[in-house]
Order: structure tokens, then sequence, then C-alpha cells
């Protein structure tokens, strides 16, 4: 009886640690754990990526995505509060959305529009609807390369890059089953697939960063018009969206089967660069041992939830799920950091890339992409690394 009655006490603070307030504890899942670290670290939505004002950004709805999706398997309201804060923040009773602009064209801008499909189901608030519909109208008029490819921004102009197949064409997917415009799975299969064409390697396999057909760009290669690098977040991005548009797209669509194809491609390519030491992809993705270059955390988690999401989905062999699971558990021993006051990093991330510009000229070489700043706890890691923890439930 005593022996019973000691245990009981030791028991005593271990259940209290798990019951306090729903503190984290090691025994909550990595989704859980990340989600809290953020909202510990951001106690307001619109300060996510180091903002120190509101901002309508891509990022923000990059990590608030995955978010939402913390609420759907948790069903704790904390976490939809939370993103509905930052949309009830940006979105005016009009629909007028603060910082946007809609005749900058700027294709990062679609994509915290994503966050808003769920929103307005949720609350069944107008201003959220005309938002949705206020993005949607940019993609109208949005300016076009001669192959119908959307131009990366007004100032990048004439310009594909592969991270602006993320920021619009999921979105316009959602868009096009939620409102019933069959018409933007044809869309979305045009940016894939001319992208595709305008940024393929044949030689690696391998997508460029960007592609300028006008080959006005410094960056640009005369004769191809393609950057000279391949970034591999940039590569993670053009995944992320392959995989992502398939939610949406129907089972009948002609090009369903050639973005399944394409997703086969080059998940099996980018194992081909896969660090044999760490299992993650380095920054310049073809080039590891190169000096200066460095495993770097965001393209390495889009590829890992690339190949889970589409294994678990059927869109990938099996074997990308064993692959997947691997590599994620590589992932936390290299870039997951547990902190003093209980929260957890995501490390080594590239702060940003990009091509061109005004003020600093980037001119897309191996010295330009392993100079930029790296730090932690950017949402462009803290956000694939939330949903991939979700899929495989850790």
């Amino acid at each position: 009886m005593k022996k019973t009655s000691v245990l009981l006490l030791m028991l005593i603070p271990i259940f209290m640690i798990n019951c306090n307030g729903g503190k984290e504890t090691p025994a909550d899942p990595y989704y859980v754990r990340m989600a809290d670290s953020e909202m510990q670290r951001n106690p307001e939505s619109w300060m996510i990526d180091f903002v120190k004002t509101i901002k309508w950004n891509y990022t923000h709805g990059l990590e608030l995505q995955s978010i939402l999706q913390v609420w759907e398997k948790t069903s704790d309201e904390k976490y939809f509060n939370y993103v509905e804060n930052y949309a009830d923040t940006m979105v005016n009773e009009d629909g007028t959305i603060k910082t946007y602009n809609l005749e900058r064209y700027n294709i990062d801008h679609i994509n915290p529009g994503k966050i808003l499909f769920p929103v307005y189901k949720r609350t069944g608030n107008a201003k959220y609807l005309k938002a949705l519909q206020l993005l949607r109208s940019q993609m109208e008029t949005h300016p076009r390369i001669s192959n119908g490819g959307y131009w990366h921004k007004q100032i990048y102009p004439h310009q594909v890059w592969l991270d602006g197949l993320y920021m619009a064409c999921p979105f316009l997917a959602e868009y096009g089953q939620t409102f019933n415009e069959p018409a933007l799975f044809d869309e979305v299969a045009l940016q894939l697939t001319t992208a595709w064409e305008d940024l393929i390697d044949e030689e690696t396999g391998l997508l460029y960063h960007g592609w300028d057909e006008s080959r006005e760009q410094r960056w640009a290669d005369p004769v191809t018009g393609k950057s000279p690098n391949f970034w591999s977040r940039s590569i993670g991005w053009y995944m992320m969206a392959l995989v992502d548009v398939l939610d949406f797209m129907p089972e009948n669509h002609p090009k369903r089967n050639d973005i399944i194809d394409k997703l086969n491609k080059l998940s099996s390519t980018i194992d081909q660069y896969r660090d044999p030491e760490t299992g993650m992809w380095y920054q310049v993705t073809n080039l590891p041992d190169r000096e200066g270059n460095y495993p770097e955390s965001s393209g390495s988690i889009m590829f890992i939830y690339t190949w889970v999401k589409g294994a678990q989905k059927g869109h990938l062999p099996k074997e990308f799920a064993e692959k997947g699971a691997t590599a994620y558990n590589q992932f936390l021993k290299q870039f997951i950091r547990e902190n003093s006051n209980g929260t957890i990093s995501v490390t080594s991330v590239c702060s940003v890339a990009g091509l061109g510009g005004e003020k600093v000229y980037r001119d897309g070489s191996f010295e330009y992409y392993i100079s930029e700043p790296v730090r932690d706890d950017d949402p462009k890691a803290v956000g694939p690394f939330i949903m991939t923890s979700i899929l495989l439930d850790r």
C-alpha cells in the first residue's frame, strides 16, 4: 500500500505538468509545439515574419494555413481564432485588403487569400467573400508572357519565377472548386506546364529559379533567358504547387496526369541531390561541395512535405512515404532546436532570395544565393514543417 501511495505521489507532478493550462510538454506533437511556439513568439498573428506593422504577405498565408490545419487536427479553437484575427485585421468591411494594391500585380499577394476560404466558410462574413473575389480579379488582368505564363510582378516584367507558381496556382484551383469555375483548372494546368517548359534543365532534371522572356535582365542567359543556378526553395515552391493543386483538380481533367507525371519526375530528381550525410538539401541544390554552400531548412522541408503528401495521396509511389518519413527524422536532428523556455525553433532558413531589383541587384550567381541572411523561425520553413508534422502525425 505504501509503495502504491509513493508511486501516485510521484505521478502527480507529471499529471500537473500535462494539465497545466495546456502548456507544452515534450509529449505534445511537433505540430502543436511549433504552432504554440510561434504564437508565443508572435502574440498577434500579424507579427509573423518579424514584421513591425501590419502587412498582407505570402509568408503570413503560408504559416497561417498550417495553423489552420492544426485547428482542423486538434479542434482547439485558439488556432482558428489566431488565424481569423489576421484575416479580420487585414480585410476591411467592403472586402478591400489593407496594404494590398491590385495594380501592383504582385503574384505573392495571392497566397494569403488561401486562409480566407475556411475563414469565410466558418464565419459566413461577406467581407471575406469580397476579398476572395478581389484577389481572383487580379489574376484576370495579371500580365503574362507570350505563352500565357504569369509575370512574377509588375516590377519584374516578362519574368516567370518558380515561387509564383505556388503563390497563385493552389489558390486558383481552390477558387475554381469552391465557386464552380472550372476554367480555372485549365489556367492552373497552363501555368504549371509552361513554367516547366521554360525552366527545366534537361541535363540535371532540375528547374531554374527564373526565366526572362525578354532576355533583358543581367541574370538571364542571353540565349535561353534562364537564371544561372538552381535554388532549392524555389524548386520546393513549385513542388508544393504541384501536389497541392491536385487536391482540387478534377480526376478527369485532361492535364491532371501530366501534373502527376511532373511531380514524379521532380520527386525522383531531387532524391539524387540529397546530402548522404545529413539527408537534407543544400541552398544551391546541385553544388553541395562548393565552399560556402550549406544545408538549408526551408527547401528541405518543402521537398519532404511534397514526398509525404504525394505518397499519401497516391500520386507518388509508396517508397516516397518511407523516404519522406526518414528525411523528416533527419530534419528534426538537423534543424529543430529545443529552447530553454519550452518552445522549439527551426534553424538555418534562408531569409529571402530573388532576382534582379533596383537597390541591390540580385544576379542569381552562386555567390548571391549563399550571401543572403540565414535566420531561425522563418515562416517559409515553419509552415511546411507544421503541415508535414500533421501528415505524419508527429
